[in-house]
């Protein structure tokens, strides 16, 4: 993949991620105020000029896969910030192997991250050397295997996955005995 000159945050999911029958998972990429393992703090406010700008050219935030620009795996039906950061909602696509294969690794519990890719329009130092971004540009929201910023939580609809959890703690409870043998 070549390089685009979007910077990366990562977010990881929160405890109890499932997806219903719809597909439809939400919760939030970003997080206010948090530093990341990268020592950036994203600023309250720093994705509305975005948001805004996006909405007004009837343009969306794009959901990947891994961050390639050629593996879209759903849809953002709804990007807005908040008090507390930038809260997504949208749909995994079940019509396309990408958009199932990441529907059973979430449920599964082998991926457990949101990950936003940008451009930053303004950001400056504090007195502790962490970068604060005051303004960015929001290109995609992608899932991902290794999130950075711990506290950022997704949570997903939870139409019935009850059983598919159960089924995934009983096989990872039988891996972990037969390593133990």
């Amino acid at each position: 993949m070549q390089d685009s000159g979007l910077e990366r945050k990562f977010a990881r999911f929160g405890d109890g991620l499932s997806i219903g029958d719809d597909q439809v998972i939400a919760g939030y990429a970003s997080v206010f105020g948090a530093a990341d393992q990268g020592g950036d703090v994203v600023q309250k406010g720093a994705y509305g000029a975005s948001l805004e700008r996006l909405s007004r050219e009837g343009r969306q935030v794009k959901m990947l896969w891994q961050h390639d620009p050629a593996q879209p795996i759903g849809l953002w039906q709804e990007v807005r910030e908040d008090s507390r950061g930038l809260w997504v909602k949208g749909r995994l696509l079940d019509s396309i192997a990408k958009g199932r294969e990441a529907a059973a690794l979430i449920t599964a519990g082998a991926i457990d991250g949101l990950s936003i890719g940008y451009r930053t329009k303004k950001a400056t130092k504090n007195s502790k050397g962490q970068r604060l971004l005051m303004e960015l540009d929001l290109w995609e929201v992608s899932l991902v295997t290794f999130p950075m910023l711990a506290s950022a939580r997704l949570a997903a609809k939870e139409d019935g996955m009850q059983p598919f959890r159960e089924v995934a703690a009983t096989l990872r409870d039988a891996s972990r005995e037969m390593t133990a043998l």
